[in-house]
């Protein structure tokens, strides 16, 4: 896989070791331009980076080499872990994103990052379900890659969870649904709401769930599918 080496100063000076790398969070730019999304990603004033770009073009730009920390993640949680900066390689995807103009993804740019996850997934031993999207582990301010991100193609190639097409009815009471669901997630691995009671930012979490898994209906209600997707996939994890 070729790449262009164009290195940004915002990340650590501490080198990790290897074996503290567990995930890949993908992203996208949100910006209008390529170009403008390298700028920002290294002017030291914005404090943000990544270690990898794709074009639409599928060309791949490091702005950060794989052992130092890249600043992509921010507040973060997933599972037990916080702040997934330390243990995750971030790739950026050139989209305009929600507030500009939300694209699909190019076959070039997704081809390049399905050969590039399954490089870091060989090199890090990283599992399936540790490939992870930014609205993953930030669901309250973050919605990329967003709803046109095609996971259940990357799941065929190892990367990152789905389910399968026939996935038997949750049978529940409607009123004890969503205390099912969010138990679903808490096995998953999602986090920033409370198991035992329910709040407004709730919604929020619900559709970064839709988003990634039920993109069709990204509502922030608990439908059927919603619920029976997040019960197979709680339950798949054990076996994980």
């Amino acid at each position: 896989m070729k790449k262009k080496i164009n290195l940004s100063l915002n990340c650590s000076k501490i080198i990790r070791r290897r074996k503290e790398i567990k995930y890949v969070v993908i992203h996208y730019t949100g910006m209008q331009s390529e170009i403008e999304s390298i700028d920002r990603l290294k002017n030291t004033s914005s404090k943000v980076s990544c270690h990898y770009l794709i074009n639409r073009k599928g060309l791949v730009t490091q702005l950060v080499m794989e052992n130092k920390v890249a600043w992509h993640a921010g507040k973060s949680k997933w599972k037990n872990f916080n702040n997934l900066n330390s243990n995750s390689i971030g790739i950026e995807l050139v989209n305009k994103g929600h507030q500009w103009g939300y694209q699909n993804f190019s076959n070039l740019q997704i081809k390049t990052l399905i050969n590039l996850c399954l490089n870091l997934k060989k090199k890090y031993k990283i599992k399936n379900v540790n490939f992870l999207g930014h609205s993953d582990i930030a669901p309250l301010r973050k919605l990329d890659p967003g709803e046109k991100f095609p996971w259940k193609k990357l799941s065929n190639f190892g990367i990152g969870t789905w389910y399968k097409e026939k996935i038997e009815n949750v049978k529940i009471k409607k009123n004890k649904r969503s205390d099912l669901f969010f138990k679903n997630l808490n096995k998953i691995g999602y986090r920033y709401f409370n198991l035992r009671r329910r709040t407004r930012k709730d919604k929020m979490i619900i559709k970064a769930f839709q988003r990634r898994y039920n993109s069709h209906k990204v509502t922030g209600l608990i439908d059927q599918k919603t619920l029976n997707i997040s019960h197979f996939l709680a339950n798949k994890q054990k076996l994980t």
